[in-house]
């Protein structure tokens, strides 16, 4: 189902607002997607001008900067997610989250259903 980016037709006062044109397909958007921990799998969005976006649905991986170097490392499991505690038992991954891997604790700093990337910093 389409999430409409428009006005919903009610005044601050609570008078109609009569509708002067159909809906338009720039005014579209989507349902979240919440990116889970799991065999590595991605979506291509046309955007607008005919750009992409690239969405993860499932990562397996992670890239972890620590002093200057960057590694990439198999995550293992949610431990902590600033968004909501459900998204830690359906292991979620937000940027925020803090997630188990082989290298420690990491807190993941990019936004991987936006960018369709998942990166981290270790946590000391």
């Amino acid at each position: 189902m389409t999430k409409w980016h428009i006005d919903k037709g009610k005044k601050v006062t609570g008078g109609r607002i009569h509708q002067y044109r159909k809906k338009k397909r720039f005014q579209r958007g989507s349902i979240p997607l919440l990116p889970e921990v799991g065999e590595e799998k991605k979506l291509i969005r046309r955007t607008r001008g005919g750009n992409e976006k690239v969405k993860i649905v499932k990562a397996q991986f992670v890239n972890v900067s620590d002093k200057g170097k960057t590694k990439r490392v198999k995550i293992l499991d949610v431990l902590e997610n600033p968004a909501s505690p459900n998204y830690v038992r359906r292991n979620i991954i937000t940027k925020g989250t803090v997630i188990k891997t082989e290298l420690g604790e990491v807190r993941i700093t990019s936004r991987p259903s936006q960018k369709g990337i998942v990166s981290g910093t270790l946590l000391e």
